[in-house]
């Protein structure tokens, strides 16, 4: 991959999309809207999705249906004959966003400007497929976009662009995810812009600084009220809306969310009491402070309000 120019991008790049979930399509939307020619989109296979679990295209697919841009879905996007099908097409550049399978070198090399790919933290921390809920997990004052060149591991290529986005106050991972969103199909289109214009520069990630996002595993959905306010504030928002953090009710799974912290206040307090209601929350005692929760979901039912408890 060290072969990829610095200068003669070209500014108009035939481009192959690939991309698959809801993060996805903003930028996918903001390329058709840019006007740049997209010579196929591709996405993962038609799957169940839904409680009814009918079988449906992933919203990547409905969008590039839309505006009759033709579809690949391959069981495997690195196998020997969707390389050739994509040798075919003939693509200056793949952008690739949240599409779902390890790429390898053999289909990364095909265009002459590799493939970029756009990660929603500011690499290297936070690689891997959960980045969104981790920044909140975390409990992080500051996430991002990164723009990078993509090689065979997962989120380690060198950078080309990044941008900073603050984290809002009380914001849950389900609200950043669409802010992030909308903001990387900019952040595309004006890296494009920058790459046609200027020199590329691609800056090598510092692996010692690397931090993690694995998968959310069930196991840290439970809620440990011995934590802080603050801490169980982060879990609860990091999980909203899925899978959401939950507590026990007896033997029943209550989820949680939408959460605010009370107060942070020691002493006196048994953690897990609910010991009043606000204004727009129930009140639950943590071991450090308390927190407000103002949305919960009992077992087979949909978010119902507090005050509704």
């Amino acid at each position: 991959m060290n072969d990829i120019p610095t200068e003669g991008f070209p500014p108009r790049p035939k481009l192959v999309f690939m991309g698959t979930p809801d993060f996805a399509v903003p930028t996918l939307q903001k390329l058709i809207i840019s006007g740049l020619p997209i010579s196929a989109v591709v996405t993962q296979p038609d799957k169940p999705r839904g409680r009814g679990r009918k079988t449906e295209g992933s919203p990547v697919k409905k969008i590039a249906e839309a505006h009759e841009i033709e579809v690949l879905q391959p069981e495997k996007a690195s196998d020997d004959r969707f390389c050739d099908i994509i040798r075919k097409k003939k693509p200056d550049l793949i952008i690739v966003v949240a599409f779902g399978q390890i790429l390898k070198k053999k289909l990364l090399e095909i265009p002459p400007w590799g493939a970029i790919n756009i990660h929603a933290s500011l690499l290297p921390r936070l690689r891997g497929p959960a980045p969104i809920p981790w920044a909140i997990l975390n409990d992080e004052a500051v996430t991002g976009l990164t723009v990078m060149q993509m090689d065979e591991r997962m989120d380690t290529g060198p950078i080309l662009f990044q941008e900073p986005v603050p984290i809002l106050e009380n914001e849950t991972a389900g609200q950043l995810h669409d802010r992030l969103a909308l903001l990387a199909g900019d952040l595309i289109t004006r890296s494009l812009k920058q790459m046609a214009e200027n020199p590329i520069v691609r800056t090598p990630q510092d692996p010692g600084a690397a931090t993690y996002a694995p998968k959310i595993e069930r196991s840290l959905c439970l809620v440990d009220w011995e934590a802080s306010a603050r801490k169980v504030a982060a879990l609860l928002r990091g999980l909203d809306p899925k899978p959401g953090a939950y507590t026990l009710l007896g033997a029943k799974e209550l989820k949680l969310f939408s959460p605010v912290v009370v107060d942070q206040v020691a002493g006196g307090l048994v953690p897990g009491r609910v010991s009043g209601e606000g204004r727009d929350y129930l009140v639950v005692e943590t071991g450090e402070g308390r927190v407000g929760i103002q949305e919960l979901q009992y077992p087979g039912k949909s978010d119902s309000r507090p005050k509704s408890f």
